[in-house]
């Protein structure tokens, strides 16, 4: 099979067929097996009822619906472990993704050698606030992971299919898959400017608070990919220096009191320096950081996936 859709649908009733006939169409044409995986993540609409119905019509559809709304990185979890394609293509359900870059985005994969192509929605029909806090986002995003993509939560990308067999996509982390992908040995990570509608049914499902989780996220991410593998790299590194520069502290205040007492001037108590108990919090500080490593460490040793090393080819 050529290509396998995931498409996320929560409460997205409306145009739920309008899409797979577009998805179809363009593959159609293009001559591209395909399949459309639709993900109903807990949908309160009558979204299910719909792809059921769809179903029917079209064998190529399947659909999986989820006792609850676990988020988009979940439906997209599930979907890349359930796609047969050799091209994996995701896409939001609301129609603001154009179906009719499959085709250029198929090549690129197939074609061009990435392993990844991210869409760009250069020009976007969005209010002035989502588009203003997406480029505040966006840029902090390549600056802190070093990937020269412009749009990172476009829902529109396409993955060679090892590549979504090799990843864990988990809480909300569907925003920072390149990263993943990335950590995962996949390097040939590319972008493509695509169409971006309007909204034609319905309401978004994102507020503002995404603009706060979205860091938060990235925060997450970084310190997983960086050092996931070897907590202790972080942990103790701060925990060390922490703790010297709070005994280097203490240290001085020593010697000054004996130096003080050697040549007969009356020493004032260590006690009573500010700087001695800013010494000693630093020093419990650190001794916490590191303690903190030695038991990630620990953990990290007993991890299923602690070895798990992915293999790029055999002869």
């Amino acid at each position: 099979m050529d290509i396998s859709v995931v498409v996320p649908v929560y409460n997205e009733e409306e145009s739920l067929s309008e899409l797979t006939e577009w998805i179809s169409r363009v593959c159609s044409e293009a001559r591209l097996s395909y399949e459309i995986l639709l993900m109903d993540d807990g949908s309160t609409d009558s979204s299910w009822s719909v792809i059921k119905e769809l179903k029917e019509n079209n064998s190529n559809i399947r659909g999986i619906s989820f006792r609850r709304n676990y988020g988009k990185a979940a439906a997209l979890h599930t979907g890349f472990r359930e796609a047969a394609g050799d091209v994996v293509i995701t896409m939001d359900a609301d129609l603001q993704d154009s179906p009719d870059e499959i085709p250029g985005l198929y090549r690129m994969i197939r074609e061009d050698g990435y392993d990844l192509v991210s869409g760009w929605k250069k020009k976007r029909h969005d209010p002035f606030i989502k588009k203003f806090t997406s480029r505040i986002y966006n840029f902090t995003a390549r600056r802190a992971s070093g990937i020269k993509l412009h749009d990172f939560n476009c829902g529109l990308k396409a993955y060679r299919n090892d590549v979504t067999k090799s990843i864990e996509v988990f809480g909300e982390m569907h925003r920072y898959i390149p990263m993943l992908a990335r950590e995962s040995g996949f390097g040939g990570i590319g972008e493509k400017v695509v169409e971006h509608h309007a909204r034609k049914y319905g309401v978004t499902k994102y507020g503002l608070d995404r603009f706060i989780k979205g860091y938060l996220d990235l925060l997450t991410i970084t310190f997983i990919t960086r050092f996931g593998k070897r907590p202790m790299h972080f942990f103790g590194t701060m925990g060390s220096l922490l703790f010297l520069s709070g005994f280097i502290v203490a240290l001085y205040l020593g010697i000054r009191k004996l130096h003080y007492i050697n040549i007969g001037i009356r020493a004032p108590l260590v006690t009573d320096s500010p700087w001695f108990y800013l010494a000693i919090t630093v020093m419990i500080l650190g001794t916490f950081f590191f303690l903190t490593g030695f038991l990630a460490e620990l953990i990290n040793r007993t991890s299923t996936g602690r070895n798990e090393y992915l293999i790029k080819d055999k002869v």
